[in-house]
């Protein structure tokens, strides 16, 4: 077996009521095939800080970012501005980028025109650790 597939089982798991489980596997998953379409453009970042918590993005999640998607108002976005790492629903409006946290504990950042920003990439999925 290729050492980036794994097992998948075709029978979904409950998260409410238990239901019956099938003993076999039906086919592999390779997780890069999942979650990276465009491998040459793509990359992890692991996120620092709490200001898009309520995105459901948290301090230690790793992100998925793929610098071929071209930045979308409403989506979120791996930027740089002023040379920092930063990640934030990247929004556009009449004449202005604003990057919007997703935590009410922190501030909208609005983008000088004349500023260093950049988009370096849209996040396309977060990958979390489940802690017991």
């Amino acid at each position: 077996m290729d050492a980036s597939a794994i097992p998948l089982f075709e029978c979904s798991v409950a998260a409410g009521f238990p239901s019956p489980a099938d003993d076999y596997v039906d086919k592999t998953l390779d997780l890069n095939e999942l979650i990276i379409t465009h491998p040459a453009a793509t990359f992890f970042v692991r996120v620092k800080g709490y200001s898009m918590r309520d995105a459901g993005i948290h301090c230690g999640d790793i992100l998925v970012v793929d610098r071929s998607l071209e930045p979308v108002s409403g989506r979120i976005v791996v930027a740089i501005l002023h040379s920092e790492f930063t990640v934030k629903r990247f929004i556009v409006e009449t004449n202005k980028i604003l990057l919007v946290p997703e935590n009410p504990a922190y501030s909208t950042i609005h983008v000088p025109s004349e500023s260093d920003f950049q988009v370096w990439g849209t996040v396309t999925y977060v990958i979390k650790k489940c802690i017991s």
